[in-house]
């Protein structure tokens, strides 16, 4: 393989690539950051594009969610990708699966019935407290909003039973 090209470290041993590495990792953590999370604009960057770039980010991830959680976007009509992109700026993605349950467990009171039914049966299957990972449950029993509950065994979900009407 030709040594042309390739980055060696110095002579005196000073590590000199390390640092480079060490500050290239941190202006991307930096632009991550702000693009996603919140966090302040890196010199160098324009505001308006770091911004535009990031909207468009909140865009794409409310489609993933929506994706993920059809009935929780719906229960906002129109106004889903704004009021999940006020919910998420400032928040790092978790995916679009996580992102969706925390937005749904966070806007509960404002979910039509379909939506309150959807986050139900989710925490119904799953046990997640909104910082690690879920985890399936093995055996659970769940009211389900507007009637009914769900019944998990062994981590698969076997009936929803429904009250006569």
């Amino acid at each position: 393989m030709p040594e042309e090209g390739r980055i060696r470290p110095h002579a005196d041993g000073s590590g000199a690539v390390d640092g480079a590495r060490e500050a290239l990792a941190a202006a991307q953590e930096a632009l991550v950051a702000a693009l996603v999370a919140g966090g302040p604009v890196p010199s160098g960057f324009d505001p308006d594009l770091l911004g535009a770039a990031s909207r468009a980010l909140l865009s794409k991830r409310a489609g993933e969610v929506a994706r993920a959680w059809p009935a929780l976007a719906a229960s906002f009509g129109p106004r889903w990708g704004e009021r999940f992109a006020r919910w998420a700026e400032g928040r790092p993605p978790r995916g679009p699966w996580r992102d969706g349950w925390d937005f749904a467990r966070a806007h509960r009171d404002a979910l039509d019935p379909a939506a309150a039914r959807e986050l139900a049966l989710a925490e119904a299957r799953w046990r997640y407290d909104g910082n690690g990972e879920p985890r399936p449950r093995r055996f659970a029993l769940r009211r389900i909003p507007g009637g009914g509950v769900a019944v998990i065994v062994s981590g698969r979900l076997q009936t929803v039973l429904q009250r006569p009407s």
